[in-house]
């Protein structure tokens, strides 16, 4: 079980020398000299650092020119990789000692070796020279929270594989563990089942989509498709493996299906309604099809919550998405599947004969208490498959699953409820968490709305002080959340995650007594450097407003 971990060292006071390593580690302490990285330096690594001795060699080559060498032979490296397994509660201690002669980083695990080479990595300089000079340090760290997560919506705008490993490679600067990848959504079916090919043929294309903020003022006519093929999603989970970061798939389900129902109309409760679809924001090729193909389901172009989800009454609901998760299951190593759960409008339900057959049949006295039935329906099937799920808070409604995870996204009053209840919770509250709300009162293209500044999200604190000690523990970790009705390519990603994913790490990463905003500041200013070196879009706003 994820637990909060207990601070394992004594925070260390940092010299004049400024380390500028973010997440904070619990201990940073600047020696005296340098290390100079050359040429031919020798990274000694074994069979279980390998992964990370790989990573450094690779950033090194790319970002410097420097070519090293990894090694298994006896002696000392240059740079010294291993693991000394101790009993931490939360995998991913380390300690990086960087003196004159030598590199060492020591893990308790593997993750531990391969968060010490992120450290030694923000310590790099930003400039490429024939060497690379490393300050003395002597940095001891562990993380404060198991689950440390981010998550992409591909389902209202698709990103390619190829972006989702630089989305991944963002996560993994940062310390964080957990992807959660929003497969599907009313707006587009993004992911290859072989046995139902009309999800991707269909399911995975929309004519157009709405101009402006919902609920629009017309519609853009842009046809836009996308999805993965099974032989893709191995790759990205492979590529996050060897980078410590789990992937977990979400798939959702009661609501949320549109795109699954245009693809297999059988799957609502009235396969033969049309689709609702606000005539003045439809796309015209929609308008022609229902016209000329007879057909009266299709993808969503319009943002919101949507009444035709999955028919609670049919078996074969159950059957199809059992057959959905029978290929998705293989494809994902993770504990975990996300089941959804959100969002779910009860109106065709309360109509549907068959939703209140099985109502009654099993003395269910609401329809909230018919989606408690459908999950837990859903998570005996998945526990039968040896994984466990991940639900947000709306799973509450009607009575939990019993083995269910909260995600807690409509403020934190579902995930004290759950921790309550002695269920883990991973908070990701919209007023902390959500990266699709502005950065800015003045923000300078179209979002979803809100204000999250950098600052509001370094201040988060992911345990309620209504939750007594024991029961805090079941807070597992905390999620940044990028939905993506208004962000439609790679750049706007990256401007609507940094810098705020720089500070979100500190709240998944370092104990509340370790932070300050002040002393963040200077290592977030090192950040738009990097940012710049790198090459990655951000968001200015906080340079422009401490005019920097």
């Amino acid at each position: 079980m994820f637990a909060v971990a207990a601070s394992f060292f004594f925070l260390a006071s940092v010299t004049a020398q400024d380390i500028f390593i973010t997440p904070k580690p619990v201990s940073a302490v600047a020696g005296k000299g340098t290390f100079v990285i050359k040429t031919d330096a020798s990274i000694k690594t074994s069979t279980a650092t390998t992964k990370s001795a790989t990573f450094l060699k690779d950033y090194l080559s790319k970002m410097y020119g420097v070519s090293t060498k990894v090694t298994t032979s006896k002696g000392k490296g240059d740079i010294e990789l291993k693991i000394v397994a101790k009993n931490n509660a939360i995998k991913g201690a380390y300690h990086l000692s960087v003196q004159g002669k030598h590199i060492s980083i020591v893990g308790d695990d593997e993750e531990g070796v391969f968060y010490g080479v992120q450290s030694l990595i923000q310590l790099l300089p930003i400039q490429k020279t024939g060497t690379v000079s490393v300050p003395a340090v002597e940095v001891t760290d562990a993380p404060r929270f198991a689950y440390r997560g981010a998550h992409l919506d591909v389902g209202r705008h698709f990103f390619d594989a190829d972006f989702v490993k630089q989305y991944i490679d963002l996560l993994a600067m940062y310390k964080l563990n957990v992807f959660h990848w929003h497969l599907t959504e009313d707006q587009g079916w993004r992911i290859e089942i072989k046995r139902y090919p009309e999800l991707t043929s269909i399911g995975s294309k929309r004519n157009g989509e709405i101009i402006g903020h919902y609920p629009g003022k017309g519609n853009d006519n842009k046809p836009t498709s996308g999805y993965y093929t099974q032989e893709e999603v191995k790759d990205v989970v492979a590529y996050a493996a060897a980078r410590y970061i789990t992937v977990i798939p979400e798939i959702e389900m009661p609501g949320h299906g549109s795109a699954a129902i245009a693809a297999y109309p059988s799957l609502s409760c009235f396969p033969k309604r049309t689709t609702p679809l606000a005539i003045n924001m439809v796309s015209m090729e929609s308008v022609r099809q229902a016209q000329q193909e007879n057909r009266v389901k299709f993808v969503q172009e319009t943002w919101g919550v949507h009444d035709d989800v999955f028919c609670a009454g049919k078996d074969s609901t159950f059957i199809f998405l059992q057959n959905v998760l029978d290929e998705i299951i293989p494809l994902f190593p993770a504990k975990y599947i996300h089941i959804g759960g959100d969002e779910c409008p009860k109106t065709n339900w309360k109509q549907c004969p068959l939703c209140q057959k099985r109502m009654k049949e099993n003395n269910l006295k609401d329809e909230h208490a018919l989606q408690s039935y459908f999950i837990e329906r859903m998570e005996k099937y998945i526990n039968s498959k040896g994984k466990s799920i991940i639900g947000w808070d709306e799973i509450l409604e009607g009575g939990l699953a019993p083995n269910a995870t909260v995600m807690s996204w409509r403020g934190e009053e579902g995930g004290i409820e759950a921790a309550k209840q002695h269920h883990n919770v991973i908070m990701t509250p919209g007023g902390y968490c959500y990266f699709d709300h502005s950065n800015s009162k003045n923000e300078d293209s179209l979002t979803i709305g809100g204000l999250l500044t950098v600052e509001t999200v370094y201040s988060y604190n992911p345990v309620p002080a209504a939750l007594s000690a024991e029961e805090g523990k079941y807070i597992i970790g905390v999620q940044a959340n990028l939905w993506t009705e208004y962000i439609s390519n790679p750049a706007k990603v990256e401007y609507m995650m940094l810098p705020r994913l720089s500070a979100m790490s500190e709240v998944q990463w370092t104990a509340p007594a370790q932070k300050s905003w002040s002393d963040f500041q200077p290592r977030l200013l090192h950040e738009f450097k990097k940012y710049d070196w790198m090459g990655l879009n951000y968001c200015p706003v906080y340079l422009k407003e401490n005019k920097q």
